[in-house]
């Protein structure tokens, strides 16, 4: 796009639209009575009049009358789908008995009876709601799991399913849940001048529990069929007692160094020998969330997020990650398990469909397909017309190791990626609605080499290839978060002059040898570091830049963020002879490169404030932003907090671990309002926790208001943070320019 300005799409923006509830949106279209049961109190009760009771450890239709009967809360799990969840706080189930034998009726408040495990999709307590083909009444409800139908003595065929009414009660129990601790309506409208109102966050991982082989090394979830209590429970099961086995979250969170002795017994021990962490989760959280000390557990949660949405979040990009390497490596352990691959792209596979799982759920709890506030998007137009809804546009993207498949060291039986196989998959995952691709993360692949991270990534790369770390001094001069300095395990470093040579190290068996697989490179682990402006030795691969071409003739988004520095020159290159814009949501900028080809970066806010200079916590946001302006930008920058991206969240600026070297001043107090006046927050809970954020920081997406009423606190004018309230609308610009480009 080189200097040319960029064109304001004001169209969609200008349609007439009101506020909404800070729980629903508008709704769009007329719903079936199925889906409004959704979250109400009913007895279940025959067209004869007799209703649903309780038997000790059943239920049967042997009450005559509403008030004798049990009365269920409808909570909902999918559309159309439910939990009937009595006054005693005990479930309306069904279970098989021993040896395959036939379902019986359950009432039980056992957790373990309704768990979902691995193997099945649903819970024993799930029902479906449904009605005769062109009909609105009666209902019939079918158990899921059975695909059997509620009958007079038990679960039976459809033939004889029991034709049902739902008759409205009182008193029900409230299902488990977190509150929001925030009340008002969702500013819909846009700006004067017809830009989207609202905040985008360009990074983010809310799926990342189904990264790394759905086990093991993350815990928690953005939601669950069943609700809080099994999204966020007990990382024990996970993680093992005192977080021990939580062998990736003690290292990527700085819990302890790189010391010889520790790396050795987690080899040999599949744990750790030292206290980690408290494992509770819901109701209690003594130590989790936390975003900025703890890597490998759910910040996230859809409840957090609809709080940052109340305070005016309108974008993200909804990334994928994971890393088959590392999941190969706790199972070979015995520190995680695989519930069923390492495998990168079917972690990916299942994060599309999860968070399309999430984006129902949402639906069901709002009333039906469409009514709730979180809205996958394909295009920029739908994204401007959801975001002027008042809803959360959500861009699914992929940031994982592997992509594609496309090894560095293909596993064996694995093919050698190909051009044909590349443009492919481009097709393939475009079509699954994919936007937001990243060539690389972290490790080596067959596009390009690994963002050079060192540390325990260093030790990652080796795991993830087999080829030993491969870097230089000869590097390009252009700025980089990852890809430069000491080198830490310089024992392992080996540099090869051609990227595809042999690998050193045969992973083949790493799952079922990890000690046997690793010992070769033990003692260049006891080696000391290299110190030096060291980078990776190589850079986009022949199929990198195919890769990258297939990307921009279907106008996807490239973020450029982990490409090393020489790859970083060869993709800017590229951009800049085609004219196409990309992004890079780490924050560098490459000097302006990546602003002159028409693309953004990200900000965020200084965790300290300065009482003698008001405004100080937004200052680095604002000159960004600028930056941005001078090349003919709109002047504004998206977040980028990275979220379960084993990525640091912002910490706090008061208290006993506050970062700060000077006295601060101004603290958050409650309740306050949104930036736009509509919404009022109040002092946020977590389970049994009140959380104070100027003392614990911003532990999960939700004290995004708290973050934002911080920088407030600190002297950020109005017009201070309007660039953040126009970051959406600069994200879908660039979106905008780079379909245009595509064209």
């Amino acid at each position: 796009m080189g200097n040319r300005k960029r064109i304001i799409y004001t169209a969609l923006a200008l349609l007439p639209l009101g506020s909404v509830a800070c729980s629903k949106v508008e709704k769009p279209v007329a719903n079936e009575p199925v889906y409004e049961l959704a979250g109400g109190c009913y007895a279940v009760s025959t067209q004869d009049g007799r209703f649903l009771g309780e038997g000790g450890a059943s239920y049967a239709f042997a009450v005559e009358s509403a008030g004798e009967a049990a009365a269920f809360r409808l909570q909902p799990s999918d559309l159309g789908h439910y939990v009937l969840y009595d006054r005693e706080r005990n479930y309306l189930a069904a279970k098989r008995g021993a040896k395959a034998g036939p379902w019986k009726l359950l009432r039980t408040d056992r957790k373990a009876d309704v768990r979902i495990p691995h193997h099945q999709r649903f819970s024993d307590a799930e029902w479906a709601v449904e009605t005769k083909a062109g009909t609105t009444s009666p209902y019939l409800l079918r158990h899921l799991n059975s695909k059997l139908y509620l009958g007079q003595g038990g679960l039976v065929s459809a033939e004889d399913a029991l034709e049902l009414k739902f008759v409205e009660q009182q008193n029900c129990s409230a299902y488990p849940e977190l509150p929001l601790d925030a009340g008002g309506t969702v500013r819909s409208e846009p700006w004067p001048d017809g830009q989207v109102y609202g905040m985008a966050d360009s990074h983010s991982h809310i799926m990342t529990n189904l990264g790394f082989g759905g086990g093991g090394i993350f815990h928690g979830a953005p939601f669950h069929r069943l609700g809080v209590e099994h999204a966020l429970e007990d990382c024990d099961e996970v993680h093992g007692p005192e977080g021990r086995r939580d062998i990736v979250g003690y290292f990527m969170s700085g819990g302890g160094d790189l010391d010889m002795s520790l790396i050795t017994d987690v080899l040999v021990n599949g744990s750790l020998s030292v206290y980690n962490h408290d494992t509770a989760g819901y109701p209690k959280f003594t130590s989790w969330p936390n975003a900025e000390y703890s890597y490998t557990h759910q910040t996230q949660y859809y409840r957090w997020i609809e709080r940052a949405w109340l305070s005016g979040l309108r974008l993200v990009f909804q990334h994928a990650t994971g890393n088959s390497g590392l999941c190969e490596f706790m199972v070979g352990l015995g520190a995680g398990v695989a519930p069923y691959t390492c495998n990168d792209m079917v972690s990916v596979d299942r994060t599309i469909e999860e968070t399309r799982a999430m984006e129902r759920y949402i639906d069901a709890r709002s009333g039906g397909p469409g009514r709730g506030w979180f809205r996958i998007v394909n295009t920029p137009e739908e994204a401007r017309a959801e975001i002027n809804k008042g809803n959360l546009a959500v861009v699914l993207g992929i940031e994982i190791s592997n992509i594609f498949d496309c090894f560095l060291t293909p596993p064996p039986g694995a093919p050698k990626c190909t051009v044909e196989h590349v443009k492919e998959q481009v097709r393939r995952y475009y079509e699954k609605g994919v936007r937001v691709v990243f060539p690389v993360h972290k490790y080596d692949n067959g596009f390009s080499a690994g963002d050079g991270h060192r540390g325990i990534i260093e030790l990652g790369n080796v795991i993830n290839s087999g080829h030993m770390s491969n870097y230089t001094l000869d590097c390009p001069d252009i700025e980089h978060n990852f890809d430069r300095g000491d080198v830490v395990f310089g024992g392992l470093n080996v540099p090869r002059d051609d990227y595809f040579s042999r690998p050193l190290l045969d992973v083949s068996r790493l799952t079922e040898e990890p000690l046997m697989t690793l010992l070769p490179i033990v003692p260049g682990l006891a080696q000391p570091r290299l110190e030096g402006e060291y980078c990776q030795a190589a850079g986009l691969t022949d199929l990198g830049k195919t890769l990258i071409r297939e990307l921009m003739k279907y106008g996807m988004i490239i973020d450029i963020a982990h490409l090393p520095k020489w790859s970083t020159v060869q993709a800017l290159e590229i951009f800049e002879e085609n004219d196409y814009p990309a992004i890079s949501t780490h924050g560098q900028n490459y000097d302006g490169r990546l602003y002159r080809t028409g693309g953004l970066s990200k900000s965020g806010f200084g965790t300290c404030g300065d009482p003698e200079t008001p405004g100080t916590m937004a200052a680095g946001f604002l000159a960004k932003a600028r930056d941005v302006q001078e090349a003919n930008g709109l002047p504004a920058q998206p977040l980028g907090f990275d979220l379960n991206g084993f990525a640091g969240g912002r910490g706090p600026r008061f208290g006993p671990n506050s970062v700060c070297s000077t006295a601060q001043a101004n603290p958050v107090t409650w309740p306050f309002k949104s930036y736009d006046g509509q919404v009022t927050f109040e002092q946020p809970t977590l389970g049994e926790r009140i959380i104070d954020f100027n003392e614990t920081g911003m532990l999960h997406i939700g004290l995004l208001p708290e973050l934002i009423e911080d920088v407030r606190r600190d002297g950020g004018s109005d017009d201070d943070l309007e660039p953040l309230f126009r970051s959406a609308e600069a994200l879908l610009q660039v979106w905008e320019a780079i379909e245009a480009a595509a064209k």
